[in-house]
């Protein structure tokens, strides 16, 4: 900790294909966000929570953690852009990272190994596929916050540019949108996924 680094993790969906709401879930014996706090937390010294659908409980769920600042972004339904701007208006850190709240398996390592990079956008693989977290420079929030709400995260990477690291971690390319692969990676959690 105290890398000067903050974490964003975006819980502001509506969980729609889920079928309930995923943030307060359980999966691997506790409600999914709090599986991207902690993985956050090991190298962050906050987190902040972009709520949306689901404030209230989100809000709830993060009571008595002071290393946790939920910011509610009143306009999720427009997308995920509107989440990341939401988060990054709150960071204080030279960098953040930006994970989403629906992937609980990426192992600790992984943002060790981004934070060794000092590219101003740093993007995990596994496989050569891109994944998630993303890791930026908070010189970039100001071009964040200008980038026109149509655009998407993506599109605001390609443009910029960045670095990628190779990890071996499928968890950076696991995601949980359905009932399916709730209870695909309960099943990891349960049998011990790396989070070392």
């Amino acid at each position: 900790m105290g890398a000067g680094v903050d974490g964003v993790l975006l819980a502001a969906g509506c969980s729609r294909r889920a079928g309930v709401f995923k943030m307060t879930a359980p999966v691997g014996g506790q409600p999914l966000l709090l599986w991207g706090v902690a993985a956050l937390g090991t190298v962050c010294d906050r987190v902040i929570v972009v709520a949306g659908a689901g404030a209230d409980k989100v809000r709830s769920l993060m009571a008595g953690r002071p290393e946790v600042e939920v910011v509610v972004n009143e306009d999720f339904a427009s997308g995920m852009l509107s989440s990341v701007q939401a988060g990054a208006r709150s960071v204080r850190a030279p960098r953040f990272f930006l994970l989403p709240g629906d992937m609980p398996l990426v192992g600790a390592a992984v943002f060790r190994k981004m934070l060794e990079r000092e590219a101003e956008i740093v993007v995990p693989a596994c496989q050569g596929r891109r994944g998630h977290p993303v890791l930026m420079s908070s010189r970039l929030v100001a071009a964040i916050l200008a980038e026109p709400r149509d655009s998407s995260l993506g599109r605001f990477i390609r443009r910029q540019g960045s670095q990628i690291v190779e990890t071996r971690d499928p968890g950076v390319l696991s995601d949980l949108d359905d009932g399916e692969d709730m209870k695909r990676i309960d099943a990891l959690l349960r049998v011990g996924s790396d989070h070392e």
